[in-house]
C-alpha cells in the first residue's frame, strides 16, 4: 500500500493529511471552507486517491493560510507515499470539459517542482472563497509533491466550472503519472537513473 500521513502545525494552522495512492477516491475533508472542501473531494474522486484532510486555521483572519498550508501538507503526503518515485509512469495529462468550460493539466512527477498557471477569473470570490487563493493551493501542492505542474483554462465563463475543471484535470493527470508502469518496475523513468 502506497500510503502516508503528514501532520504540520504552525501558529497559523494545524493540518493532518492522510493519503492512499492506490485507493478508490474516498474522502473525508474538513477545512472549514465549504467550497474548498468541495474541490478537494472532487480531487480525491478523480485521482482515485483516498484522502483525509483535517485542517484548522486562522479563518478569523482570512482563508489564505488554511488553503496554502493544506496544499503544502497534501503535496508532502503524496511525495512521502511515492517514496523514491521508482516505477511510476511519471507523466500525465488530462482535458476536462464542464459545460461551456474546458481546462487542461499536465504533470511530470520528476521531483523538480514547478507551476505554470494560466487561469483567470471574472470575479473575486466563489462562495466565500477568494479566487486568488486557488493559485496559492496549486503552487503549494506542486512545490511539495515534487511535480512539474501546468494548468490552463482554455475557455469558460462560469468561475465555478473553471476552477472545478482545473482540479479535476490535475487529479486525472496525477492519477496517470503516479500509476505503476510494469515496464519500469523498480526503475526510475529517467536516463539519470533517479528522480
Amino acid at each position: 500500500m502506497r500510503s502516508a500521513e503528514v501532520f504540520r502545525e504552525t501558529k497559523e494552522t494545524k493540518i493532518r493529511v492522510g493519503v492512499t495512492l492506490d485507493g478508490k477516491g474516498k474522502s473525508e475533508i474538513s477545512t472549514g471552507i465549504g467550497f474548498f472542501d468541495h474541490m478537494l473531494e472532487s480531487f480525491s474522486k478523480h485521482s482515485a486517491i483516498d484522502l483525509k484532510v483535517e485542517a484548522e486555521g486562522d479563518l478569523h483572519i482570512d482563508m489564505h493560510h488554511t488553503v496554502e498550508d493544506t496544499g503544502i501538507v497534501m503535496g508532502q503526503a503524496i511525495a512521502k507515499a511515492l517514496g523514491d518515485f521508482k516505477g511510476i509512469t511519471r507523466f500525465g495529462h488530462s482535458y476536462v470539459p464542464m459545460d461551456e468550460t474546458l481546462s487542461r493539466a499536465a504533470i511530470d512527477m520528476c521531483n523538480r517542482p514547478y507551476l505554470i498557471w494560466k487561469v483567470n477569473f471574472s470575479r473575486d470570490k466563489i462562495g466565500e472563497m477568494d479566487t486568488e487563493l486557488f493559485k496559492e493551493w496549486f503552487h503549494a501542492f506542486a512545490m511539495n509533491c515534487g511535480g512539474c505542474v501546468h494548468v490552463e483554462n482554455l475557455y469558460g465563463e462560469n468561475c465555478h466550472h473553471i476552477i472545478e475543471s482545473c482540479y479535476k484535470a490535475l487529479a486525472r493527470s496525477l492519477r496517470q503519472a503516479i500509476s505503476m508502469d510494469p515496464v519500469f518496475a523498480g526503475e526510475a523513468v529517467s536516463t539519470k537513473g533517479s528522480l
